[in-house]
């Protein structure tokens, strides 16, 4: 059987159903022809001007992001925004694209489970579970052999391949429970609290919150919203991977070059 636009969205559903994902969001088939035939899907964290480049490059039909290239519905598509450039360059290269959000951070294997395993924290729990599914919901909560937050901060660098993070709290705390959300995390911040967390991790945190939550004895590890995203999304790909595979052994995936943190540091 021949893959096509229509099998990989089937397929998606029933991995990270849409009924999982946060009232703000917009998963699915984003742009594209259902009945597309697909040989080669690439992997992105965001659907930029330059991935959509490397998917004509690849002769990829399709992209599978993890951020939405269309959040709420644009009142026009035209060359004069970017988000109008990028829907036109996908329909003129004919390339469809697909985006599971919120609904694969939170579905069980997704990308919050993902994260714990690259971080090797085991036997966690769920912060905020889904309406939809007990085994699903945002974020995760776990108890570990008394550590320091220093220890925790350099495991946190070496399982994500990363240099530098933003931490608050004494270098010294004892930590015990560890709160964790991929991406962007801070809305979450009062479940970690009211659950006994000494320390969260995630990305995407502001002055405010940092200075609060850290004079409420929560201390914060943000080591960024791409680096707590991008190893775990390809890891939880591979369960699409091995699911597409199932109904055509010959689609090929790729990972896209392109895709980097926008953040550079001197």
């Amino acid at each position: 059987m021949v893959m096509k636009v229509k099998d990989f969205a089937k397929i998606m559903q029933k991995i990270a159903p849409e009924n999982l994902k946060e009232s703000y969001d917009n998963v699915g088939l984003i742009v594209g022809d259902e009945e597309k035939e697909v040989h080669t899907v690439l992997l992105a964290l965001d659907c930029t001007l330059d991935v959509i480049e490397e998917a004509a490059k690849e002769n990829a039909e399709l992209i599978f992001s993890h951020h939405p290239l269309i959040f709420r519905k644009p009142s026009s598509v035209t060359t004069g925004t970017l988000q109008g450039r990028k829907i036109m360059e996908l329909i003129k290269k004919d390339i469809s694209l697909y985006s599971a959000h919120t609904n694969f951070d939170s579905v069980c294997g997704g990308l919050n489970d993902s994260l714990m395993e690259l971080l090797e924290l085991k036997g966690s729990a769920i912060m905020e579970k889904s309406k939809a599914d007990d085994k699903s919901g945002i974020g995760r909560i776990v108890d570990v052999e008394e550590t320091t937050l220093e220890e925790l901060i350099e495991k946190v660098k070496k399982s994500l391949k990363i240099n530098c993070l933003r931490f608050t709290g004494e270098i010294d705390k004892k930590v015990k429970r560890i709160a964790v959300i991929n991406g962007s995390g801070q809305d979450y911040f009062d479940y970690a609290l009211k659950m006994g967390a000494d320390v969260v991790i995630t990305g995407d945190t502001t002055y405010h919150f940092a200075s609060d939550y850290t004079e409420m004895n929560l201390s914060i590890i943000d080591a960024g919203h791409f680096d707590t995203e991008w190893m775990a999304f390809l890891k939880a790909a591979k369960r699409v991977e091995e699911e597409v595979k199932k109904i055509d052994n010959n689609v090929s995936f790729k990972v896209a070059s392109p895709t980097r943190s926008p953040y550079k540091y001197i």
